[in-house]
């Protein structure tokens, strides 16, 4: 078997393109990585909003409260039905929603939707971690509204004490920042639902009913109680089934970003046998000195492929610590149920490693497989004779 410092010492003398190639490898690894990172941020945001013994209650046949509508009166009989668990101060742990999507302005002056969500005091017990980190919770009926932490960081009029407009008739003074432990509900403003009410003039109605069973048995009979009592013929799903529902836009990311992933992958293939192949020309009186040393044919083989594989695997590291700093940042990908704006942060998890890893070895089995094939067919004698 040739030593491994051979491999080692060819890419120290040919320092140039070997920093070419690692820095095409690598960049090609940090694009896909960032693509499947952000697919990574939104899953983990809609897996982490689950909560198993949770219900969320709309109109049949509407997989999302931004287009669900549940009368009042139906809505204050469900909060009131047993089974639901209770608080310290034997409240219902249920609560109305009401959700509108208006157009905000970004920082960078773009516009896109973003939900506004109004509340009843019980759902920030609803979400997993809910804590205001700046400021304090907003006083019902003042016009006052939190925002995510995230979100602050990407609209105006959302910091601390701005006031942030939101079509043409409604504005908000905000008082907080909130966190969510990475749920869905970062992607969201908080207001009072009376507020939201008065200022859209949309009364009667509530989006959504949110609640929380006192346990897994009193779970199944609430969502039976809620979609087969004749007084609701509602819709009652789990919060884990709801958020599954909610993963198009991450479909969408993982197909768009494969087809990426396998174009990038291909480009660096050619780039990276177009190295070796250099490398194999100008090695030709090596190739024929290791096999007249006595070296076979399999070992100059796993010799350039373990080269290509080496160089490759440089490149893909070098891409994968180039996305770390990344896990700092909050990006915004569209929603194509609400077709709002979703702020998710970047998640260098299991899926972007995964496909890092299989980028970087095809990169480099495919990459050096062919000029390590024409490095064996040559010639003993004559590569002995190449000047």
């Amino acid at each position: 078997m040739i030593p491994l410092k051979y491999n080692f010492r060819n890419l120290r003398v040919r320092w140039v393109t070997t920093v070419m190639t690692v820095l095409g490898t690598g960049a090609v690894v940090w694009c896909s990585a960032i693509l499947f990172g952000m697919v990574d941020g939104l899953q983990r945001s809609l897996n982490v909003s689950g909560d198993p013994r949770g219900l969320i209650v709309c109109r049949k046949g509407q997989t999302n409260e931004t287009t669900s509508g549940v009368e009042l009166s139906k809505a204050e009989s469900i909060v009131t039905l047993d089974g639901i668990e209770h608080d310290e101060a034997g409240t219902p742990l249920a609560a109305l929603e009401m959700t509108n999507i208006p157009v905000a302005e970004r920082l960078n002056g773009s516009h896109t939707n973003i939900i506004v969500r109004g509340v009843d005091p019980e759902s920030p017990k609803l979400r997993p971690n809910f804590t205001v980190v700046s400021g304090r919770y907003f006083e019902p009926g003042k016009g006052e509204c939190v925002v995510s932490r995230n979100l602050s960081k990407r609209f105006k009029g959302t910091s601390l004490g701005g006031i942030l407009k939101v079509g043409e008739k409604e504005s908000y003074r905000v008082v907080g920042l909130f966190t969510a432990g990475g749920s869905a509900a970062e992607s969201e403003v908080w207001v009072d639902r009376q507020d939201l009410e008065r200022n859209t003039g949309n009364r009667g109605y509530a989006s959504s009913v949110r609640l929380r069973a006192a346990s897994l048995d009193g779970l199944t009979t609430l969502q039976q109680t809620i979609e087969g009592d004749p007084q609701f013929k509602l819709k009652a799903w789990t919060e884990p089934e709801y958020y599954q529902k909610q993963e198009r836009s991450g479909l969408f990311l993982k197909v768009f970003g494969s087809i990426i992933a396998i174009l990038l992958t291909i480009g660096a293939m050619f780039a990276a046998a177009n190295t070796m192949f250099a490398a194999v020309s100008a090695r030709t009186r090596e190739i024929g000195t290791m096999r007249a040393l006595g070296f076979s044919r399999f070992d100059v083989l796993i010799s350039f492929l373990g080269e290509s594989i080496l160089l490759c695997a440089l490149g893909g590291a070098l891409g994968l610590l180039a996305t770390i700093p990344l896990s700092a940042l909050t990006f915004g990908i569209s929603n194509f149920d609400s077709f709002t704006e979703v702020t998710v942060n970047f998640h260098l998890g299991p899926l972007a490693m995964t496909v890092a890893v299989a980028m970087t070895a095809a990169m480099g089995i495919f990459g050096g497989l062919f000029p390590a094939l024409r490095a064996v067919k040559l010639d003993v004698i004559t590569s002995l004779r190449e000047l």
